[in-house]
């Protein structure tokens, strides 16, 4: 197989474990994995050494694959280092959005709105995604947005969890007007604070965030 079956194969899984479908700790077992995608070991093997160059599994002597869990220190390191980035994505969307675009991100938020109305936190979690997407795309910086893509990918399972705590949705949408606001009415400074206040996770939210993940591990526990 080519190494770019290899690399579509690892996409798949990449998406899985990013959706939490396969959850932290799930083993993954090369004949298995050939099995239902219907290739040989030999793709399989490449996929799995992408996924652990990327750390979202983990590749252990006689226990093979498992999918790679992070340690809440390390989890604060990077939610710590992605407030900053999509801080700075609002600051240059401020400044750098097109008017088209600006109308786009007023549309969106209003889709995420309804999308809260429905109390379906999934459904919440992918307009929520779009309308981040449409602010790192108004930074107009291409490096910065490979940038925020990789390390938003890695901590999407979390951040999708910490929207099941209880009104964190309705906090959310409200935390996007600020950002919508800011940005359209070209205030850099206001909107970066609002977007870092946004992706922080600190306090009293940290520890409802904690509780989530740890009964949703429980839940796929059971």
């Amino acid at each position: 197989m080519s190494d770019n079956h290899a690399s579509q194969l690892a996409t798949v899984l990449e998406e899985q474990i990013a959706s939490g479908g396969l959850a932290p700790g799930t083993r993954l077992e090369e004949v298995a994995l050939a099995e239902r995608f219907g290739v040989s070991r030999t793709p399989i093997r490449e996929a799995l050494r992408l996924l652990s160059a990327s750390g979202l599994i983990e590749l252990r002597p006689r226990r093979g694959a498992l999918v790679a869990s992070l340690s809440l220190d390390r989890m604060l390191d990077m939610l710590e280092v992605m407030a900053e980035m999509e801080a700075t994505c609002a600051s240059f969307a401020a400044r750098r959005m097109t008017e088209a675009e600006r109308a786009s991100l007023r549309h969106q938020h209003l889709v995420c709105g309804k999308a809260g109305d429905s109390g379906d936190s999934d459904h919440y979690y992918e307009e929520n995604a779009l309308f981040h997407a449409i602010i790192t795309q108004g930074a107009h910086n291409s490096f910065l947005l490979d940038e925020v893509q990789r390390l938003r990918r890695r901590l999407q399972p979390y951040r999708r969890l910490q929207l099941r705590v209880g009104g964190r949705i309705e906090a959310s949408f409200a935390e996007h007007t600020r950002i919508t606001e800011a940005i359209v009415s070209g205030d850099a400074n206001a909107a970066a604070e609002a977007m870092r206040q946004h992706v922080s996770v600190q306090g009293d939210r940290f520890g409802d965030w904690l509780s989530a993940i740890n009964s949703e591990k429980l839940v796929s526990a059971e």
